[in-house]
């Protein structure tokens, strides 16, 4: 098979029509649909569905793309390796994030990350379930875990920070807790299964298990939680960064910090190339995050 054809397929899938692609690389419509026909022939399979308002991808075609996009990566990496490469990186990439972090600081670099890149398509996942990249085709995945193990190749975007926090008609009504210990007569918001403290002491690190009425499995939820009164809860600085500066939070126990090793991180298979597309989306967003995140200031 020619990579012009398998370009051209995915370009049709992207644009939903054949005349407008053919349109992008100079064919006429019946030029563009007789190449078409050519490759489903070859392949003895119908990639699309053909209408009036245009082309969708059958059933086939959509299991057919992941490959062809993974053919036309590798095709590319090789030519920049040449140095013969499209200087401009192109295509669909794939992406899964977690609910809470993608909403408050994936999808505001977007703009800038596809007004630097034209070519880019974004096919974004925001989702708190760890999935298979292999298996679901995703090109990267954003994680506050490092990789766990060698299938997966991991780039460390931005420090992770943690602190406990509460709001001040909280502690008006409870009081602040002088040390770790008085947690346990404190209602605790607990997000997601992490009802275990670690907090730096004078004698060590030392895990604190707490419990309250509240358990909430998103980030973002279990904050307005938080700031509503319900409580003390364990919470990234990325979630609470924002409300910490307004004033609707406020550190809890700061002489005893919390002990994390998390990260943010940009996770790709170790058994694909990295493909230009993905190398500049990982370098934009280490480039808007940092060693010194913006939610970290002041």
């Amino acid at each position: 098979m020619d990579t012009e054809d398998l370009s051209f397929f995915a370009r049709v899938v992207r644009r939903g029509s054949i005349s407008a692609a053919g349109r992008d690389v100079g064919l006429s419509a019946a030029t563009a649909s007789a190449r078409l026909i050519a490759l489903e022939r070859r392949l003895g399979v119908r990639l699309l569905h053909r209408n009036t308002r245009g082309a969708t991808v059958t059933e086939d075609g959509a299991a057919f793309l992941p490959y062809v996009e993974a053919i036309l990566e590798a095709t590319e990496v090789a030519m920049v390796a040449l140095g013969g490469g499209k200087a401009e990186p192109q295509g669909t990439i794939r992406i899964a994030a977690p609910s809470s972090f993608g909403r408050m600081h994936l999808v505001p670099q977007l703009p800038s990350l596809l007004a630097r890149y034209c070519g880019l398509h974004l096919d974004l996942r925001l989702s708190d379930t760890v999935v298979d990249l292999v298996e679901g085709a995703f090109d990267l995945a954003i994680r506050n875990a490092a990789p766990a193990d060698s299938t997966l190749i991991g780039r460390k975007l931005a420090p992770d920070r943690r602190q406990l926090v509460a709001a001040p008609s909280y502690l008006a009504r409870r009081g602040m807790p002088a040390d770790p210990s008085q947690l346990s007569a404190h209602e605790c918001l607990v997000l997601g299964a992490l009802n275990v403290w670690t907090l730096a002491t004078p004698r060590g690190a030392k895990s604190f298990k707490v419990r309250g009425r509240v358990r909430i499995d998103d980030g973002a939820a279990i904050r307005d939680a938080a700031v509503a009164g319900l409580g003390i809860t364990l919470m990234s600085t990325w979630a609470a960064g924002e409300a910490l500066r307004r004033g609707e939070l406020v550190v809890v126990l700061p002489d005893f910090p919390v002990v994390t090793d998390h990260a943010i991180w940009a996770l790709y298979p170790s058994s694909r190339l990295l493909s230009p597309k993905v190398r500049v989306v990982i370098d934009h967003l280490a480039e808007c995050f940092g060693p010194k995140p913006y939610w970290d200031e002041p």
